[in-house]
């Protein structure tokens, strides 16, 4: 972890892109200004932590069964070899087709 002093209007700068400016110094809070492009996103700690856990949340409720899941893949497979097989011109014959 880095550890810096900074003045009220000093910042620093992170990477290329994000700068932390202190904005206001009061008796027990800091005053932060964060600038940063549209792309990165920036939470105050306690919401981003939120948000992850919604996230686990939502991903866990998103689980499916092994047999369901082999269930859902195989029936496409025959759904699709039903409509083969009777479909027209689909007839399996050894016999070759005269005209």
């Amino acid at each position: 972890m880095l550890v810096v002093t900074r003045k009220q209007d000093e910042s620093i700068v992170i990477g290329n892109e994000i700068e932390v400016m202190v904005l206001r110094i009061d008796r027990h809070a800091v005053r932060i200004g964060v600038r940063a492009p549209r792309h990165i996103s920036v939470h105050r700690k306690e919401i981003f932590e939120e948000i992850k856990r919604e996230n686990i949340a939502a991903a866990a409720s998103q689980v499916v069964e092994i047999t369901t899941l082999k269930k859902l893949i195989a029936r496409p497979e025959k759904e699709d070899d039903a409509k083969r097989a009777t479909a027209p011109g689909c007839e399996k014959s050894d016999e070759p087709k005269q005209e």
